[in-house]
């Protein structure tokens, strides 16, 4: 049985710094106090820690701070909340600030390899494959742009991006029918840590509920056995987190995207799905 507590105290210590560390050519990571600033994307990313330490008008100024560094550069920055950060009253000083709150997501974690037992039969005319070029990479971000009726054209610059930094760490997968792509999704191993995360899963509604959203969760989970990490974690969606829940993962918190933008149209937030 999975101790919630322990797996919580681990994301805490690992997780979240996997998010600002090894960065791509260009991007950087800046201290503000007890946060983490990632610049250098199209929007920016605030990466805090569970506690800030922080109150009242210390706490304003230091989400203040934030909100007018990314409004002289014009780009939208995201504050990745979870549900158990602290102080309590931060979600309230963030939207007072001008920061809204995103759709909600669970934060699941489980043990890597009870994960990569295949346990599906994939419909005859689908197979998976791993993939790096461009051209399969715009083939997912047009994936993505139909499954989530948005514009996705940013995604294949910052896997393209992400891959050439870190090309041993990033693994990318897609679904075929035939020439279609059905289904895409990533891992991504977060070295020094003992967790993979799991990224990107979406699938064309006319193909779900046939088993490929599981396939491709068992063979990124064998791909991080392989490399020698304990645990998977994802930011799973209400329609992921069931099946992954019955895979045997464990909710250990919640994660909402707070996001200020400047007035006017603005790039949407780089945000992967998740799954």
């Amino acid at each position: 049985m999975l101790d919630r507590e322990r797996l919580l105290a681990a994301y805490d210590r690992q997780v979240r710094t996997a998010e600002h560390s090894r960065l791509p050519p260009g991007v950087r990571a800046e201290a503000d106090g007890p946060i983490v600033r990632v610049v250098g994307w199209d929007h920016g990313f605030i990466s805090p820690p569970a506690d800030l330490g922080l109150e009242g008008a210390d706490l304003d100024a230091l989400i203040r701070r934030q909100r007018d560094f990314f409004a002289l550069r014009g780009q939208e920055v995201e504050w990745k909340l979870r549900g158990h950060d602290l102080p309590p009253q931060l979600p309230k000083r963030l939207q007072a600030a001008g920061f809204r709150p995103q759709p909600q997501e669970a934060v699941l974690i489980g043990l890597a390899v009870e994960m990569a037992a295949p346990g599906v039969e994939l419909p005859a005319r689908v197979r998976i494959r791993e993939v790096a070029l461009e051209s399969d990479l715009r083939r997912i971000e047009a994936l993505h742009s139909a499954v989530w009726g948005d514009d996705r054209s940013w995604l294949a610059n910052d896997l393209i991006a992400r891959k050439g930094a870190s090309p041993q760490d990033l693994r990318i997968l897609v679904a075929e029918a035939g020439e279609q792509v059905v289904s895409a999704a990533w891992v991504e191993l977060n070295p020094g840590t003992e967790f993979a995360g799991l990224w990107g899963g979406s699938t064309l509604p006319g193909w779900r509920r046939l088993g490929i959203y599981r396939a491709l969760v068992a063979a990124r989970a064998q791909m991080a056995v392989g490399a020698g990490y304990r645990y998977l974690q994802v930011d799973a969606s209400p329609d992921s987190r069931p099946i992954l829940e019955r895979l045997g993962m464990v909710q250990v918190t919640t994660t909402t995207p707070y996001v200020w933008a400047p007035e006017g149209p603005g790039p949407a937030l780089q945000a992967p799905a998740a799954g």
